[in-house]
């Protein structure tokens, strides 16, 4: 589960929702806002990523990948003739 590509996109969209949240609060400044039409947009990006990945990990726990268990390898000629 720790390789699953899921898991990986979810930890990467979470780290930055994260950092976007924390920087959408703390540096929001009139400047910023009146380049986007009074949005503080790095907070509802970074809650959008944060709820995307979120879902991502819903997935991957409700969804685990399951390996199939091996099947026994085929005998050939080879392998008969060397028991006998």
């Amino acid at each position: 589960m720790l390789f699953d590509i899921r898991t990986i996109v979810g930890a990467l969209l979470g780290s930055y929702g994260v950092i976007l949240i924390i920087t959408g609060l703390v540096h929001d400044t009139a400047a910023e806002e009146a380049k986007t039409g009074g949005i503080n947009i790095n907070l509802w990006s970074g809650i959008g990523m944060a709820a995307v990945a979120v879902a991502f990990l819903v997935w991957v726990l409700l969804r685990p990948v399951v390996v199939p268990p091996t099947a026994e390898p085929p005998i050939t000629e080879e392998d008969s003739s060397a028991d006998a």
